[in-house]
């Protein structure tokens, strides 16, 4: 039986983990799995999150929209890779579409307050961070020249020549992405403005062609590093891909402005560190050394 659990593991890995790291117990990793978990953590520990439900039926979604308004974000209780999320939600037509296709990723769905702000996925031990990213939707910035298509092939030469492939995606002039653009108003050939920012997608997922900034650590206020260091010492882990939104930025500290944690990783896909689209690459060879002398308890159990 164990040796059948181990290759169902091993597949799960691979097709859905993609290689995200293995740094976590299997107890912290089982603590860490469902959105459900981290809010409950959250909250015992008065860590800032988003005030959200699990739900089975739609219409309980809809009932906490009617409550707490939008704009609110739907995703599944289990997943990773922002796989089955939709956000920013700002309408029940929205709303209902979203709540319908969730159901294809996992049975228990999760809908919660959404913040407008800056993304970040922050890699932190229970003393230190390693690395700090925020997190971008593909976009192109318009030059008054160019129209949207052929900014996409210039962007996606610069990804090509920075070798971020395959990590950080291509953008893909697909059906998703001209539907963005026509709920803007635009399409691929329209030109925008000198210094315009055309977003493509509304998810910082790297699938989509999103991309990666990195965020001097210095930049980033005792007050803030303290928070993340306590989230991983809540959760008893090693270390933990922390997603949180901050409203001014991660460079101000939180007790001065809105913020919302949203989930913790307990296997966090480290290789998006290793390939930012702005900012300074960062040399994280010390870090994953030491994590790779790690004895780690049922690795190879999900």
């Amino acid at each position: 039986m164990n040796g059948i659990r181990k290759k169902i593991y091993g597949w799960i890995s691979q097709k859905y983990m993609n290689g995200c790291s293995n740094y976590n117990s299997l107890a912290v990793r089982r603590s860490c799995r469902s959105k459900a978990q981290a809010r409950s953590k959250f909250s015992e520990h008065d860590i800032p999150h988003a005030k959200g439900a699990i739900f089975l039926s739609p219409w309980s979604a809809h009932k906490f929209a009617r409550e707490h308004g939008f704009p609110l974000c739907i995703k599944p209780n289990v997943s990773g890779f922002s796989r089955g999320s939709h956000f920013p939600i700002n309408n029940y037509k929205e709303l209902w579409k979203a709540a319908l296709w969730v159901k294809v990723w996992w049975p228990t769905s999760v809908v919660e307050q959404y913040l407008l702000g800056r993304n970040y996925r922050v890699l932190a031990t229970r003393d230190d961070l390693a690395s700090v990213i925020r997190r971008y939707p593909p976009f192109v910035d318009g030059n008054g020249e160019d129209d949207i298509g052929i900014l996409i092939d210039a962007e996606n030469a610069i990804r090509r020549e920075m070798q971020l492939n395959p990590t950080i995606y291509p953008i893909q002039k697909s059906q998703q992405v001209i539907s963005y653009l026509s709920r803007q108003g635009k399409t691929l050939s329209t030109i925008p403005a000198d210094g315009e920012r055309v977003y493509l997608f509304n998810r910082v997922a790297l699938a989509p062609g999103g991309v990666v900034e990195t965020i001097e650590r210095d930049s980033i206020p005792r007050e803030n590093e303290e928070l993340f260091n306590k989230i991983v010492d809540v959760f008893d882990a090693t270390v933990l891909g922390i997603d949180v939104i901050f409203e001014k930025g991660i460079e101000v500290p939180y007790t001065q402005q809105r913020c919302i944690f949203l989930e913790v990783n307990s296997r966090p896909y480290m290789k998006m560190h290793d390939v930012p689209r702005y900012g300074a690459k960062e040399d994280l060879s010390g870090f994953y050394s030491s994590m790779e002398k790690l004895v780690v308890a049922d690795s190879d159990i999900f």
